[in-house]
């Protein structure tokens, strides 16, 4: 029972770690640069997992690999106490008005990069000049219950979450295909690793081009088409067809796992971004649970489980059209940027050639400066009467000067 409890928290601990390292390295990244960091910490992740069994060769005995790994988790707790190796997010520190170590932020960053605060332009009258004019006011934190109370960033979560724990779900009805023809489990345990990598790799080269929404949805729908193909096709398929839609499958299906807390890391707002993504990747490990479950009932009830997974898929591709773009914007800071964010079209609109005005720009820019003209010739004409019509002695009283000692002017 000890055992079992030691070993539940540190489960929560090692989440915490990867969920703290990821908000992280989000919030110290311009946009241009957030995907790439995030993937080649991706990769980190598969060599450590490709590293594990060799690891475990060369210890022989769990006790020993147990303390090789806290050895190296204690090793990264030593960064925990050293602000230059790991330092606070300033986004996260002015986001909850915590103004003082926000500049202290900044200027530790500002002097890591090499910027002489002894410049003009980095003088105080330019830089941190506004935090510094703003006093100390009291930090503002939020709470995970404050989501609950919005409406856009409510449904984002909602999306992605769910998103989330369909790839990390789904992933079991692929792999219990590759059983047959995998029997030795360190083979399939470094084909899903090499996979993952794979999908970390098509993440890196179309998310930053085509953008997040689109590269998700496509994600999905090859997920749910190959888990269709494989739940109504699996004995009338050939072997090797079976093994390439299974291979394919577990590809997407991870692909669509990471891109899904990246993405929801990007569109939840700084001040909720950590317990949001947290709330997020817990329904991802709920998702993984599904296989040990399945495996531990002899995968009695694998078709319904199949079944249900491939009909999530499908529900999710009509929700992922719900979620906004993030690609090469800021992140938002405060409930209500994350409230203000709107979804775009999917598809843009081209202006075909039967849809060209009939005018050059240059003409209907002659005919409206015409038009113009034309009112102002009869705007002016109509003054001319009614002042005409007006008696001298009317005429005479607007002319008379105010109380303020200013003549009205003539109407």
């Amino acid at each position: 029972m000890m055992l079992l409890s030691l070993r539940l928290l540190l489960g929560a601990v090692l989440a915490g770690t990867f969920l703290s390292l990821y908000v992280a390295r989000l919030e110290l990244c311009d946009p241009p640069h957030r995907l790439m960091v995030v993937m080649v910490a991706g990769f980190f992740w598969v060599a450590g997992e490709l590293l594990l069994p060799g690891l475990a060769v060369l210890c022989r005995q769990w006790r020993l690999l147990q303390g090789a790994v806290t050895l190296t988790l204690a090793v990264l707790a030593t960064c925990w106490g050293c602000p230059s190796l790991f330092p606070e997010s300033p986004r996260w520190l002015l986001a909850t008005r915590q103004l003082e170590k926000g500049r202290k932020g900044l200027r530790a960053l500002a002097e890591g990069n090499g910027v002489s605060l002894e410049d003009e332009f980095y003088s105080q009258e330019h830089l941190l000049a506004e935090l510094e004019s703003e006093g100390a006011p009291l930090p503002c934190y939020h709470t995970l219950c404050e989501v609950f109370s919005t409406r856009v960033i409510w449904k984002n979560s909602l999306i992605l979450g769910f998103t989330a724990f369909i790839g990390s779900g789904i992933q079991h009805c692929f792999t219990r295909n590759l059983a047959p023809y995998l029997p030795q489990f360190h083979f399939s345990y470094f084909l899903l690793a090499a996979l993952e990598a794979a999908a970390c790799l098509f993440l890196c080269v179309t998310v930053n081009r085509v953008g997040r929404r689109p590269i998700l949805l496509l994600c999905t729908i090859l997920t749910g088409i190959a888990s269709l193909l494989l739940l109504a096709l699996t004995q009338y398929l050939l072997d090797w067809i079976i093994l390439i839609l299974s291979v394919l499958g577990i590809a997407y299906s991870q692909a669509v796992t990471m891109l899904s807390i990246f993405f929801a890391s990007e569109v939840l707002p700084t001040v909720v971004r950590g317990a949001g993504l947290g709330l997020i990747m817990a329904a991802s490990f709920v998702g993984k649970a599904a296989g040990p479950i399945m495996d531990i009932q002899n995968n009695r009830g694998f078709f319904l489980h199949h079944v249900v997974f491939a009909s999530f898929a499908i529900l999710s591709v009509l929700s992922i059209m719900l979620l906004p773009e993030s690609k090469g914007r800021g992140l938002p800071e405060s409930l209500h940027d994350g409230e203000s964010q709107r979804r775009p079209p999917l598809f843009r609109s081209s202006r075909r050639r039967d849809q060209l005005p009939l005018l050059s720009p240059q003409s209907a820019g002659h005919a409206s400066e015409a038009q113009d003209y034309a009112h102002l010739v009869t705007a002016t004409k109509k003054m001319l009467s009614s002042h005409r019509r007006t008696p001298p002695r009317d005429r005479q009283l607007l002319l008379e000067p105010t109380p303020g000692g200013d003549p009205q002017q003539e109407i």
